[in-house]
């Protein structure tokens, strides 16, 4: 059994887990968020390819066995799924390997590829592994108000340019010579992003998934307000001089809302770029900010593709539009992320 599963296509959200464990299969469990599971691809649907551990897409055939955590899912343009409970056929609703009952999903994408559970992955002890069992202490190593300057990446919705603009925010800081880490806080389990933030000079990057968590939807509100303290004390363990954070989807999404609501976030976190599509997105989402009690330094994100929506957003807001040149410039990273000034030691 262990070479089976060795043998097995591992998802990317699994990569915490110590390959030595995986040893049996339970088939009389009832899944839960984050559970292993081996299952066999049934259909080829919307997700042709699977990310592994290593980052590596690999393609997906009919018949492949393929390692996956069981996961909630929340994703406008993709999928809404949900963990079921039982090991029937299922899907696999996100390539970074989610296993899930797909409940519905956008009319431009294809159906979900179909899955069938085999069985929930277990440890020499018989006990179900869960990615939660490889998370990060809980400590709280230098997670005070103000000890890092940071800039937290939020949005209108999905796709409106968060990471993307949170990688060239990266991008300028490490030319700042800042030493800059990057989390994720909310979203659903993937290595494209990070991917991305490391090599757009983020020193170290984490997300939801170091802290335990397959996807962030439907974990409960004060579980996921537990994630961003244990990224973040990592980070700054770690020597970051700066950090930049995501937080997936838009600001109405019940995780995202409860964390930016939080007086914990706001008090260690108050530096906010906001992104948006067009330009009253921008205006309503940075006035939302605003009545929160956050510092919105500026606009960015997919709005900046055209000049007379950017044009709008300044006007409209008074603030500045940041489009990617701009946030890979280092003076005005610097200024974003409310220092003013390079680090010390630069040019």
């Amino acid at each position: 059994m262990s070479q089976r599963l060795q043998s097995a296509k591992r998802a990317f959200v699994t990569r915490r887990v110590d390959s030595n464990d995986l040893q049996g299969l339970s088939t009389n469990q009832s899944p839960k968020s984050g559970d292993l599971v081996l299952a066999r691809v049934t259909e080829i649907g919307h997700h042709t390819k699977i990310e592994r551990i290593d980052g590596r897409k690999a393609t997906l055939y009919e018949g492949d066995e393929i390692i996956l955590a069981f996961g909630n899912r929340y994703a406008p343009d993709q999928f809404e799924a949900t963990v079921p409970n039982n090991l029937d056929a299922c899907h696999m609703v996100a390539a970074g390997g989610i296993a899930g009952l797909a409940l519905g999903w956008h009319s431009r994408i294809s159906v979900p590829t179909a899955i069938q559970p085999i069985g929930l992955i277990t440890n020499k002890h018989d006990q179900v592994i869960n990615v939660a069992d490889y998370k990060l202490p809980s400590h709280q190593y230098g997670l005070v108000a103000n000890s890092v300057p940071s800039v937290v990446v939020v949005g209108t919705s999905m796709n409106a340019g968060k990471t993307t603009t949170a990688a060239h925010l990266i991008h300028g800081l490490n030319a700042a010579g800042h030493t800059v880490g990057a989390m994720k806080i909310t979203g659903t389990g993937a290595g494209g992003d990070l991917w991305l933030m490391k090599d757009s000079g983020a020193a170290h990057v984490l997300d939801f998934t170091d802290a335990g968590y397959p996807t962030s939807f439907n974990i409960g509100n004060e579980q996921a307000k537990q994630i961003y303290p244990v990224l973040a004390a990592e980070l700054i363990r770690k020597g970051c001089t700066a950090i930049v954070i995501e937080v997936a989807d838009g600001i109405y999404q019940q995780e995202t809302n409860a964390i930016l609501e939080s007086p914990d976030f706001k008090q260690h976190f108050p530096n906010v770029l906001f992104t948006a599509r067009e330009a009253m997105g921008a205006q309503s989402g940075a006035s939302w900010l605003v009545n929160q009690g956050y510092n919105v330094q500026g606009i960015g994100g997919r709005i900046c593709a055209s000049p007379l929506a950017t044009r709008e957003a300044a006007n409209a807001l008074g603030m500045t539009v940041y489009d990617l040149a701009d946030l890979r410039d280092p003076t005005t990273a610097c200024y974003i992320l409310g220092t003013d000034a390079y680090t010390s030691g630069t040019a």
